[in-house]
């Protein structure tokens, strides 16, 4: 069953994701995965209330970094209400069923099979819960 899971758009994903780290990001977060272990370091820089940068370092499985890559691949240029829209749609998707967000992240659509597997939704929540307290550091400080 896990051989469904980890398809060859997963693993494509996790493989492309690479460590990085901004020198001077408006905010950083880190989150980890009690369940599993899995975590992950998100620097932001945003300007007029959108990202204009993004680096991850991730230590998670490749569900994990699958999520992380399609975050890092569309998150130049949206806003908070994006992110956190997006957070809350694969939330949904996991937990209930819901639907993947169309536009910027309708990639994630190809996480729908880690529904049936309650122990990686953490790990493939990591980087959007991330990214969400990493700009709400970014905003605080603008303020």
């Amino acid at each position: 069953m896990l051989d469904g899971l980890y398809n060859t758009d997963i693993l494509t994903l996790a493989s492309a994701l690479r460590n990085e780290a901004l020198a001077y990001p408006c905010g950083t977060s880190r989150v980890v995965s009690k369940l599993c272990g899995s975590d992950l370091e998100i620097d932001i820089n945003m300007k007029d209330g959108l990202v204009t940068d993004c680096a991850l370092r991730v230590q998670a499985c490749a569900l994990g970094q699958a999520s992380a890559a399609i975050l890092k691949a569309g998150i130049i240029g949206a806003s908070m209400a994006e992110v956190t829209h997006a957070r809350d749609a694969l939330r949904a998707m996991l937990k209930s069923g819901g639907e993947a967000p169309a536009g910027r992240f309708s990639d994630l659509t190809l996480l729908a099979g880690v529904a049936d597997f309650p122990a990686r939704h953490q790990s493939t929540m990591l980087a959007w819960t991330g990214a969400a307290d990493a700009m709400r550091a970014c905003a605080e400080k603008s303020d």
